[in-house]
């Protein structure tokens, strides 16, 4: 198998339509339990407050094309998307790798109706330390937190 090069980097605002286009990606074909009215309820929050609100650092292919990217507070993996053509390619494992090894992160939040988000960081090595009913916004999407032991 032929291997890839990626290049970690910290996108700036003119990155923005790319990650917001990788986010509605990955969440049409990984979040199943949200409605088209809570994509485009989030879709503009993320874009013009929640991007902001992180350290963003996405991982690029060798013509400078963002195929993932994640979102770090200084304790917590805040998100995490790969575009669905970048799935099983490793992009979601080296975005975690350097938020724990190149940032100290231990924890992360996932949502409990996205089993496979579930195992992906408990693969990681990621244990569920408590629950949430409801998402940050208030909506009906538990939450579980997860932690590095």
């Amino acid at each position: 198998m032929k291997s890839i090069d990626y290049v970690i980097s910290t996108p700036t605002s003119i990155d923005y339509p790319a990650l917001i286009e990788i986010w509605e990606a990955a969440v049409r074909a990984t979040h199943h339990f949200l409605h088209e009215e809570h994509i485009q309820h989030f879709k503009p929050l993320i874009l013009n407050q929640y991007f902001d609100a992180v350290d963003l650092f996405c991982i690029r292919d060798q013509s400078d094309m963002i195929m993932g990217f994640a979102g770090f507070s200084p304790e917590t993996v805040e998100m995490l998307f790969v575009h669905p053509d970048h799935f099983g390619k490793g992009i979601g494992k080296k975005l975690m790798e350097y938020a724990i090894t190149g940032r100290s992160i231990r924890k992360v939040d996932v949502n409990e109706q996205n089993p496979d988000a579930l195992a992906f960081y408990q693969r990681l090595g990621f244990a569920i330390k408590s629950r949430s009913p409801l998402d940050g916004s208030g909506l009906p999407f538990p939450i579980l937190h997860l932690e590095l032991p």
